[in-house]
């Protein structure tokens, strides 16, 4: 079988064309790298744009007691103090300029009446801080980013999927990957490498994530000796649509709450008033004072107060909270919960959430100016990643840099909605310009043996080689459906078990996988060569969640149902391979300095002396 592959040099390459992958290749294009671009889909084809809701950050326009201290505070509470502090106050403090520079490059954001960029409610948020396009912010924030890239001088290579990094004395020099269409194999020489791969949720039955989400970014990075952490924080965001089933796990945005959507149970209840966590009682609505023409007048803005509709309690809550309804017997119609915005009138709900009045009405036939919506949990994000340095976002690799969803850090225990946008373009920035610096200190390009070449080569071809095996769509099909099933929503010691063990069988069925046909234009190829990765992100997942004996954030235990701080309140999970085996630890990031530590909430913050 031919092995022959082509050749490519670039100072920095970006793996992920998506928004932190996009900002980092302008930023290191414009420190004078030389910039390649790989795109395992299409460019434009981003999961970023699937944020729709906006992204965070403060710059008080609708309300001027906003500020990034605010927004540092939010963050760190969100993530249930599980955060890295100082990752949390970079993008607290940089959020607004990056929103006013994609401004500057063309975005149009939604404006207020005075002009200035509208920002709405969103869970989590003590202000209206989401920066938002209708709900196609994502869309617009790609359209901004990838317009402006197109003029750096960077080179892109869409449809390409990296199988390997290279390292020389310790260093990332370079990558190979494969060109999905054709087949045909490329060496990529690098000075350093920038991981935007973005998230694993494909790694769950119903999950918002297409194809491309299979976590391979997060397991080149393993593979490659980088440390990985916080891998139990899964974030299954509580409003996916769930009928009919063709659509299943599709994102309803967060902004139809933020608009002022409703959630109710079978008996027309809104049961978010029962879910309101102790640490969250002063902020958000109490059911014996407020009521649905409360909410109206607050998402109006003819009632001005600090207090949230209880619909906007962060995503792990609200998820949560579907989930107890349905296991009472009061989920809706179709196991879920009946979501209604439909209070509001029709003009508006087609100006504010465009993409969702047609989205239903086009794959539900539901007009959700009339009826509510039925939804329900869906995997959607990952807390967890490659550890990074929170000034550079460099990983304990040097020369491999991370960020965007690929990275963890940012998020703790659970993401806010509207914080990985802002998260990508702020520390895409980041990443990008290091990624840069640090190539500009390496001389030649490094030459890569010959021999690891072909070993890449070899493996990567055996499944279309193979006369016997089993198909690899099956062994993904039952790895998701396990994964849902064992290491889902809610999890127990005895799942979580059964998930290893399950997992070490289907290792040894991806193995033997066949796919014939050759190497242009054949999927069942490229799935045999996913499912390496997706067993060792899941087995990460499965074997940080059984070790964390609390629930916090996006990691619930039904045998440990509350959050333990005097055990567990300071440890972030810490993976990493070493000899071929997955090693596990904990650590801890630097203690708050005592200005941020008193913009916290101290009955919630564990103490460090503790």
């Amino acid at each position: 079988m031919d092995k022959s592959y082509s050749e490519w040099d670039f100072d920095v390459v970006v793996i992920g064309a998506g928004g932190a992958g996009l900002r980092a290749a302008i930023e290191a294009s414009s420190n004078g790298a030389k910039v390649g671009m790989i795109s395992k889909s299409m460019l434009g084809k981003a999961h970023t744009v699937m944020a729709e809701g906006g992204a965070a950050a403060a710059l008080a326009n609708k309300d001027h007691r906003d500020s990034w201290k605010i927004h540092f505070r939010d963050t760190m509470k969100g993530g249930k103090y599980l955060s890295d502090w100082r990752m949390a106050k970079v993008h607290a403090q940089q959020a607004p300029d990056r929103i006013r520079e994609l401004e500057q490059w063309g975005a149009v954001f939604d404006r207020t009446p005075e002009g200035k960029t509208s920002q709405r409610n969103f869970g989590g948020h003590t202000y209206p801080r989401l920066a938002h396009i209708g709900d196609a912010t994502g869309l617009e924030l790609i359209r901004t980013l990838q317009q402006r890239g197109i003029h750096t001088g960077m080179e892109v290579f869409m449809e390409y999927t990296v199988r390997h990094l290279f390292k020389k004395d310790g260093r990332v020099v370079g990558c190979f990957a494969y060109n999905r269409s054709d087949g045909s194999l490329h060496l990529f020489r690098a000075k350093s490498i920038v991981l935007a791969t973005g998230g694993i949720t494909r790694c769950w039955e119903v999950c918002s994530g297409s194809w491309e989400y299979t976590g391979e970014g997060h397991a080149l990075a393993y593979w490659t000796g980088a440390e990985m952490g916080d891998m139990e924080f899964v974030q299954f965001h509580p409003t996916g649509m769930i009928w009919p089933p063709s659509v299943k796990g599709i994102l309803v945005t967060e902004g139809v709450r933020g608009e002022g959507g409703m959630l109710t149970n079978s008996e027309g209840k809104r049961f978010m008033f029962d879910y309101v966590p102790e640490m969250y009682r002063e902020e958000f609505a109490d059911t014996e004072v407020e009521s649905s023409e409360w909410v109206k007048e607050v998402v109006s803005g003819k009632l001005a107060t600090k207090r949230r509709p209880p619909e906007l309690l962060t995503r792990d809550v609200v998820a949560k909270a579907i989930n107890s309804e349905k296991a009472e017997g009061r989920a809706s119609e179709h196991g879920g919960a009946y979501l209604d915005i439909s209070w509001r009138k029709s003009e508006e709900i087609k100006k504010k959430l465009p993409g969702m009045y047609h989205q239903f009405m086009e794959l539900a036939a539901v007009d959700i100016t009339k009826e509510p919506m039925e939804v329900g949990p869906t995997a959607h994000y990952v807390m967890g990643g490659v550890r990074v340095d929170p000034i550079t976002q460099e990983t304990s690799v040097p020369g491999l840099f991370a960020a965007g969803e690929a990275a963890t850090g940012l998020h703790g225990a659970n993401r806010l909605g509207g914080n990985s946008l802002s998260d990508l373009i702020t520390f895409g920035k980041i990443a990008g310009e290091h990624a840069a610096m640090s190539a500009s200190q390496v001389g030649s390009f490094e030459e890569i043996d010959e021999e690891e070449i072909d070993t890449v080569i070899t493996e990567m071809l055996e499944p279309l080689g193979r006369e016997e095996g089993e198909n690899p769509a099956k062994v993904v099909e039952d790895l998701r459906v396990m994964m849902q099933n064992k290491v889902g929503i809610i999890r127990t010691r005895e799942l979580l078990e059964e998930a290893l063990d399950d997992l070490d069988d289907l290792e040894v069925r991806g193995k033997n996988t066949m796919s014939p046909g050759g190497r242009v234009y054949n999927p069942g190829w490229h799935q045999a060569l996913e499912i390496a990765a997706m067993i060792d992100v899941s087995r990460m997942c499965a074997l940080s969640a059984l070790m964390r004996e609390e629930s916090r954030g996006g990691h619930t235990r039904d045998d440990f149902p509350s959050p333990d701080n005097s055990k567990w309140g300071n440890l972030n999970s810490r993976i990493k391979q070493v000899d071929g085996k997955m090693e596990f630890d904990y650590t801890s990031y630097p203690p708050i300095p005592d200005d941020l530590r008193n913009l916290l909430d101290s009955e919630d913050l564990m103490e460090e002396e503790e």
